[in-house]
């Protein structure tokens, strides 16, 4: 009995702990609504694997049969904290008094339904932006100028002599990194972030290769602040894509290089927001350096 006490007590104090905003990121009732938004789809998605495994339709009672490790508000609560800190899921299992493939089965259970949520809409409560064609979408639907800018997260480095070893060499870095573009909105707040390359290609690569030229055609109306990296987006679709001035060449009058380096302040004053909406987003440990397997940082990230 006394056992038994116990580990209710150390369950609860678990609970309590990870709950913290230092742990999970997460302000209580933020963290409420998420695991209110996320019960129904784990449960749909628990039945589905039950009804695979059963191959019908279920013969017994709904709850019967032996219960979980970890309870669903625990198992969000150690996939948050393990995002957020990156902690080893043994010190998470310790925790709890379980196993740790206990927690990482949770983890790689509860992160696919943390991604497939989306991009929430500043002021629009139930609407979720999960495709680059969602942002310009919303973007020239409701008259939003966006900022896009791209960041690197260091990753492992492999053994020498692997193939594929140069993919994730960034040139600007000289390390080992994945690269990820961030959109925010003039207010700093993110609308959507993906295009997950190898640290190799270049960042306006990536974001043509997610069809952002094809949106610019589609959505006319909408603008962008970029830095010096898209220049190319820039230069091709001018009236839309705002690019920091090209200096001056040759011998100009001083007044002109004044008249430059204030263009250049007031185009970065514009743009800086989407650099404060990925210092937001480097809180969270996997995003400063990920340690796990390079194949497996796209998903985290």
């Amino acid at each position: 009995m006394a056992g038994r006490v116990g580990k209710v007590v150390t369950l609860y104090l678990a609970r309590a702990a990870l709950s913290h905003p230092a742990f999970c990121g997460l302000s209580c009732a933020h963290l409420g609504d998420l695991i209110e938004e996320l019960a129904v789809p784990w449960d749909a998605r628990c039945e589905s694997v039950l009804q695979e495994r059963r191959g019908g339709p279920r013969r017994r009672a709904a709850s019967a049969g032996p219960n979980h490790r970890l309870v669903f508000t625990d198992q969000v609560l150690v996939t948050l904290t393990a995002l957020r800190l990156q902690l080893p899921h043994a010190a998470l299992a310790a925790l709890y008094r379980v196993s740790r493939p206990t927690v990482t089965r949770a983890v790689q259970e509860i992160r696919p339904l943390l991604a497939r949520r989306g991009f929430a809409v500043p002021d629009r409560p139930g609407v979720r932006l999960r495709t680059l064609a969602d942002v310009f979408a919303y973007a020239d639907t409701e008259g939003v100028d966006l900022r896009i800018n791209g960041t690197e997260v260091q990753v492992r480095r492999p053994r020498a002599g692997r193939p594929g070893r140069k993919v994730f060499v960034s040139g600007k870095k000289k390390q080992n990194t994945a690269k990820t573009t961030t959109i925010s909105d003039g207010q700093g707040r993110v609308l959507w972030s993906g295009a997950h390359r190898p640290g190799r290609q270049h960042g306006q690569t990536a974001m043509r290769t997610e069809g952002i030229a094809e949106q610019f055609r589609l959505h006319p109306q909408v603008r962008v602040e970029v830095d010096e990296g898209y220049r190319g987006l820039a230069n091709e679709f001018p009236d839309q894509v705002s690019a920091p001035p090209k200096k001056p060449k040759g011998e100009v009058p001083l007044g002109d290089q004044h008249a430059w380096r204030e263009a250049r302040r007031r185009q970065s004053s514009q743009r800086i927001c989407v650099e404060h909406a990925i210092g937001e987003q480097k809180k969270w440990r996997p995003l400063q350096r990920y340690i796990g397997r390079r194949v497996v940082s796209r998903v985290v990230v």
